[in-house]
């Protein structure tokens, strides 16, 4: 009798190690499968919710992946408004104040106060901090070529999401070419002018006099002279203003420019702001005319983008090759 129970124990225990084991190999490939069926979702899933995206496939592109920074600062704000030395130094390499200026001494004054006046006055807030798989923005940076006249592409433009303008590009008997809306403007004092009330004024601070017109274009009118006379002050929404980063300008001079001129000019910091928070990038009215003449579509001054601070040449070459690698669609117009 003992001999069946221990033979019943055996084969009892026995089962009960088979059923444990199986048990344990079901578990193993259910997780398995569920974790290749996840890391298959996230690796097919893209950056972004469009059919092609800025980011896809970053890192399989060298020319993109060392120039771009997606950790950049974009704005200035309080809490990022401290300059690392290197950003700083570089910065008031920049700085020019004109001898017949009465504003020397703003230019020269402390950042730091310049700095907790400008915030006191503006947004102090992030800024399309929304990015992710389900989001597709997209972005018309339109530039002021005259290769945009006759190019009919106003419709195509007002179709984006965000409309992103240059200096003082107007839209008023344009429409048809250039479109009608604009959400966001990039000025700096001396290519500044009005604007309406829904769009984003996005300042380029190229120096720290830039910064002081700013604050006096909104409240003492005082600075009417940089290195040239500016406009004393501008109709803007000021909960829509925002200021560009010193440390983004100097971003893209390095990786984007390869120091190439002084500084950048403000349409290629826009178009390389705008790679930073779209997920799509048409780009109209850079470049030539079909003849091959450089001037805005809303005058016939001519321009050598060869020459000046901004390395004409270069940038030019530059969002070619955006174009060429497919982070941007460049309408020509012609």
């Amino acid at each position: 009798m003992n001999d069946y129970r221990f033979i019943f124990h055996y084969l009892s225990a026995f089962l009960g190690f088979i059923v444990a084991i199986v048990l344990f190999l079901y578990i193993q490939t259910s997780l398995a499968g569920l974790t290749i069926t996840l890391f298959e979702d996230f690796s097919t899933k893209g950056a972004c919710s469009c059919d092609s995206c800025i980011m896809d496939k970053m890192e399989d592109d060298k020319w993109f992946f060392v120039r771009y920074n997606r950790n950049i600062q974009l704005m200035l704000n309080k809490k990022n408004s401290v300059l690392r030395q290197d950003v700083l130094k570089w910065w008031k390499g920049l700085q020019y104040v004109s001898s017949r200026s009465i504003q020397k001494q703003d230019a020269l004054s402390n950042y730091k106060a310049v700095v907790e006046k400008l915030f006191s006055l503006f947004p102090d807030k992030e800024h399309y901090s929304d990015a992710g798989p389900d989001r597709c923005r997209t972005c018309a940076v339109v530039g002021n070529s005259g290769s945009l006249k006759g190019s009919y592409s106003g419709p195509l433009i007002d179709f984006h999401d965000f409309v992103i303008r240059i200096n003082k590009a107007p839209t008023k008997g344009y429409e048809k070419d250039v479109g009608s809306k604009t959400t966001h403007r990039f000025i700096y004092p001396e290519s500044a002018v009005d604007i309406d009330s829904s769009t984003h004024l996005v300042f380029c601070p190229f120096k720290i006099l830039d910064i002081n017109w700013l604050i006096s274009a909104f409240t003492t009118k005082h600075i009417k002279y940089t290195y040239m006379k500016v406009r004393p002050t501008i109709k803007a929404n000021k909960n829509k203003v925002m200021i560009l980063h010193p440390a983004f300008i100097k971003y893209v001079y390095d990786s984007w420019l390869q120091k190439h001129g002084r500084y950048p000019s403000t349409g290629f910091l826009t178009l390389i702001f705008a790679l930073h928070i779209c997920d799509k990038v048409s780009v109209f009215g850079f470049g030539p005319t079909s003849d091959g003449y450089w001037h805005h579509y809303f005058d016939r001054s001519l321009t050598n983008f060869r020459r000046g601070s901004h390395g004409g040449d270069f940038e030019n070459k530059t969002v070619h090759n955006l174009h060429l690698k497919n982070k941007i669609i460049m309408y020509k117009g012609w």
